[in-house]
């Protein structure tokens, strides 16, 4: 897992003239070298990918649902070895990895599904009115042109597959560019494409440094941009094409809420297990981990001590370690960060309840209480093993905290009151709310993004497939309908 790795350049390997190492952030050891494009061989990628954006885009269905199956069955085979390079780049304990593997199998399966059953048309017909008579329209929909993917590190497999799976779904040529912290797992869906009949300039991975990214983010070549990471960054880029078409997927700071129905033993010891293990599953390294657990009075303190010996209980360590639950952050740069942001809600008065040490890259499962509003940790997206709890009154005052965030992406809601399921559906400013468990369940087959600073539009194969290409219509006159 040293040797040095080519990137895939329209559709075949290549190398530039100068490289990076990657290293595994729990040891520090070499993980992987990887050979940077030129910006000759950027161009390159990027007229290949203009070119054949009106073959691909007319490549008959069962090609690209071949295709797509077949790297989702790759990924089954060779699962093992894509957790293995997943843990070792990212620092994910072993267990997540292999998971997350496995919904990349689903994301492929699902587009090859799609693939299918794309752009059969709706008819519609016009003689509503007078001067319609003799009328039929028949939408479809059409590429916008060759797509950018950015990906980011947390995970370096699943979200690169749901940049390149959608855009092969419809015919839409894709240049890929994984995280610089954790590159070898998008160039390993390169060798599986590589595998397939799909056109020679369909696709590209392209480890391109962030520094040459606002040349190619500003290509009017590439028309549509997909981007998962941080507000700043996401915002950034938007502003800086505004004609462009931009999903952005972007950070949160995700609440659980657990209200005053949801109190037997049995609730709360599930509902505190499912918010101490997606606190912390990614080592906090989760758009949707939780962050913001808000409990009702009634509930408060028994939740609190269930969920504190749950924390607690997270085995931490070596994440090639079958038995880790948390491991790493991706450097430890941001482990210092995250500890820096319990240490000033510390200093400002709140309670720490668990945990609030580092040790490299590694930074304890944390627990705070009575957090004051002006931090970081109350305002801001840790991505990190920390978790903040708060005691509300009512109803009213959980939903109205859960709203009291410039973010919105998901919310887990605890409660056995349909009507109030339906309620918090209703008035919680979030792009998705997780009924009976926590918010960080995500099925790759559901629209997923946020609202606020949480970013614009959804992922999900079926809805990035709508972000991907847009509707004409074709008008037929002189029918008898």
């Amino acid at each position: 897992m040293t040797s040095t790795h080519a990137f895939w350049l329209a559709g075949r390997q290549a190398t530039g003239e100068d490289s990076f190492d990657v290293h595994n952030p729990w040891d520090g050891r070499l993980v992987g070298t990887v050979s940077v494009p030129t910006d000759a061989q950027v161009e390159e990628a990027v007229a290949a990918a203009y070119a054949v954006t009106a073959e691909f885009s007319a490549t008959p269905a069962h090609v690209r649902a071949a295709a797509l199956d077949h790297v989702s069955k790759r990924l089954v085979e060779r699962t093992e070895e894509i957790a293995q390079l997943i843990s070792a780049e990212n620092g994910k304990p072993i267990k997540w990895a292999r998971g997350e593997v496995g919904r990349a199998v689903s994301v492929f399966r699902f587009a090859a599904e799609e693939a299918r059953r794309f752009n059969g048309g709706e008819a519609q017909r016009l003689d509503t009115d007078a001067g319609g008579v003799g009328r039929l329209a028949l939408t479809r929909r059409f590429v916008k042109g060759p797509v950018l993917g950015i990906a980011p590190f947390n995970f370096p497999l699943n979200l690169c597959a749901h940049k390149v799976a959608p855009a092969i779904a419809v015919g839409a040529p894709i240049i890929l560019k994984p995280a610089p912290a954790t590159p070898l797992s998008g160039l390993i869906l390169g060798e599986l494409l590589a595998e397939t009949d799909l056109p020679a300039g369909s696709w590209s991975v392209l480890p391109v440094a962030n520094d040459k990214m606002p040349a190619l983010v500003k290509d009017d070549r590439l028309p549509v941009i997909s981007f998962t990471g941080s507000d700043t960054v996401g915002y950034a880029i938007q502003q800086s094409v505004p004609h462009k078409h931009c999903t952005l997927e972007l950070g949160g700071n995700a609440a659980a809420v657990v209200l005053a129905d949801w109190s037997s033993e049995a609730d709360l010891d599930w509902a505190a297990t499912r918010i101490a293990t997606f606190s912390n599953y990614q080592a906090g390294q989760s758009c949707i981990s939780v962050q913001r657990v808000i409990a009702d009075a009634s509930v408060y303190d028994r939740l609190v001590e269930k969920v504190v010996a749950k924390v607690q209980a997270q085995v931490t360590g070596d994440p090639a370690d079958d038995a880790t639950d948390v491991g790493p952050l991706v450097s430890e740069d941001a482990a210092k960060r995250v500890e820096s942001w319990v240490d000033e809600a510390v200093s400002a008065g709140a309670k720490l309840l668990t945990g609030g040490k580092r040790d490299g890259a590694s930074v304890e499962p944390t627990v705070l209480a009575e957090v004051p509003a002006g931090v970081k940790l109350a305002t801001e997206e840790v991505f990190g093993p920390v978790l903040t709890i708060t005691k509300v009154e009512n109803t009213d005052e959980a939903f109205a905290a859960v709203n009291d965030s410039k973010f919105g992406l998901q919310t887990g809601v605890f409660t056995r009151d349909v009507q109030v399921a339906f309620r918090a559906h209703r008035e919680l400013e979030v792009g998705g709310v997780i009924i009976g468990d926590a918010p960080s369940y995500r099925a790759d087959q559901m629209p997923y993004g946020g609202v606020k600073q949480s970013g614009v539009g959804r992922e999900g194969v079926r809805y990035a497939m709508d972000d991907y290409t847009y509707e004409r219509v074709l008008v037929l006159t002189g029918l008898d309908i």
